[in-house]
């Protein structure tokens, strides 16, 4: 009985067997604290795609820029970032997700303070695409940390946070816009919105190190230089012409560019379906988009984030421009949605389990009734009291969408696996980034189309409307996401 016991042990000391290959360890799990870290890196670069939008006109007068530049100041940290993020999500996949978010954040720092010191409109637009550039190392290293380092219930209160936060500060960095350039810190007026990345930054780093564990794909795979270039080349052609075409009075060369993205995109995909097919690892993996969560969750988030974008786009100029707001003003008149949208963001993944997975409709319907009541509102209570009177409807808009939003990001990631989370991430992180800009660049031709017509009040209402069709739209998309 005894030698029969023992010879299965001494057969596994035998030397000569083969030893086990070890699994590559998983790295150790998120805490409270590091989420919290990565949350505010993911808001710093959220942030600035929006926080300048009410400083634009002071931004102008300051350095003699015309509207051209103006809108490149925006153009371009949206093209560098949407260009880039996939690029970043596989540096961080083979090199280190907290090693990358750091570099990016040292180099997000010295961008911010380098944007805060421009003497002229185009040093500052050069500044703001070397800005985007690194703040697109950083977005895609924050969501794939999380998919990496939690997993289960964890990880989806995480993933809900991560989007709550995310489009929270789209709203909140157009109100944190105004009340700086308002308070004038120190006389430093426009420029201390981007002042306030370099202190903010430091610490991040600091938290980074002490709180976030590193972590990367098991196997490092070359990069396809390649594909990044086609990728970037197919987001300049598409992102430069919806951003800047419109303040230009849409030249030839705008509708060439738009004309050349559908053949470079198409290239792009052909070249990566291609390299996977042959065993490479390609840039944009085709089979990542053919994932259920991908295909479904998409197009939704998409039009979504383009309605987004569109309506905060609109509102900064409406309140501007139609009601004669200052900076500070206009800022607090969307405080009502910012807040509405946080609430909502919160609740959406308690009240998922309650809707039978039905949330992201019910957050689609949410928004359209807030829309059509908004419609009405600025109709009829055009005023200088007109921020309070849209008050109640800004709240049931900024509700819905935040139903929407973090069960979107949760489903979209969902079947992403590990090993693969940075791309993925980038990847969402691109749609989203191509809906935001479509999103201004459609509503806001429209609005700006029509104000000579007929005026702010009444452009401002179709443009709501034209929003409101839109979430239709996605209502019927809807029904096929379930979260």
């Amino acid at each position: 009985m005894t030698q029969t016991a023992s010879a299965p042990r001494s057969a596994s000391l035998d030397s000569s067997s083969p030893p086990a290959s070890p699994l590559p360890a998983a790295p150790p799990a998120l805490t409270g604290a590091g989420l919290f870290t990565i949350l505010l890196i993911a808001s710093l670069s959220s942030m600035d795609a929006f926080i300048v939008n009410v400083a634009l006109p002071t931004i102008g007068a300051d350095l003699t820029a015309g509207p051209a530049a103006l809108e490149l100041v925006v153009a371009g940290y949206a093209t560098a970032y949407a260009s880039l993020l996939v690029l970043g999500g596989r540096l961080g996949d083979g090199f280190g997700r907290r090693r990358m978010m750091v570099l990016g954040l040292i180099g997000f720092g010295v961008t911010s303070l380098l944007c805060g010191l421009a003497p002229t409109g185009g040093a500052l637009v050069a500044a703001r695409v070397l800005q985007g550039a690194t703040a697109a190392l950083c977005l895609p290293q924050a969501m794939a940390t999380i998919q990496a380092t939690t997993s289960g219930a964890g990880r989806a209160r995480a993933m809900g946070m991560f989007g709550a936060v995310v489009g929270l500060a789209f709203a909140v960095g157009q109100i944190l816009g105004g009340l700086m350039v308002g308070a004038d810190i120190a006389g430093t007026g426009w420029r201390s919105v981007f002042f306030i990345n370099v202190p903010v930054v430091a610490i991040a780093v600091v938290m980074l190190f002490r709180t976030v564990p590193e972590s990367h794909a098991p196997k490092s795979a070359p990069l396809d230089p390649f594909g990044a270039a086609l990728l970037g080349a197919a987001m300049i052609l598409l992102l430069v012409p919806l951003t800047e075409g419109r303040a230009a009075g849409w030249p030839a060369w705008s509708w060439i560019c738009l004309a050349a993205f559908p053949l470079t995109a198409a290239l792009f995909l052909f070249t990566q379906a291609r390299r996977e097919r042959a065993g490479l690892v390609p840039l944009l993996p085709p089979s990542l988009l053919a994932l259920p969560g991908m295909r479904r969750g998409l197009p939704v988030m998409m039009l979504s984030m383009a309605g987004f974008g569109g309506f905060l786009f609109a509102s900064a100029v409406a309140i501007q421009q139609g009601l004669e707001y200052g900076p500070v003003a206009a800022g607090f008149a969307l405080v009502p949605y910012a807040v509405a949208f946080f609430a909502g963001s919160m609740l959406g993944p308690r009240l998922a389990p309650m809707l039978r997975g039905r949330s992201v409709t019910v957050g689609v319907v949410v928004q359209a009734v807030g829309l059509i009541a908004l419609v009405w509102t600025v109709t009829a209570a055009w005023s200088d009291t007109a921020a309070i009177a849209m008050a109640p409807a800004l709240v049931v808009v900024g509700f819905g969408q935040g139903l929407q939003l973090p069960l979107l990001f949760r489903v979209v990631l969902a079947e992403i696996p590990p090993e693969r989370a940075g791309v993925g991430s980038g990847v969402m992180a691109t749609f989203q980034q191509i809906s935001l800009a479509s999103g201004v660049a459609v509503l806001g031709a429209v609005f700006l189309h029509l104000v000579p017509e007929v005026g702010v009040q009444e452009a401002y209402a179709w443009t709501i409307a034209v929003q409101a069709v839109s979430a239709l739209v996605n209502l019927g998309l809807s029904v096929r996401v379930r979260a």
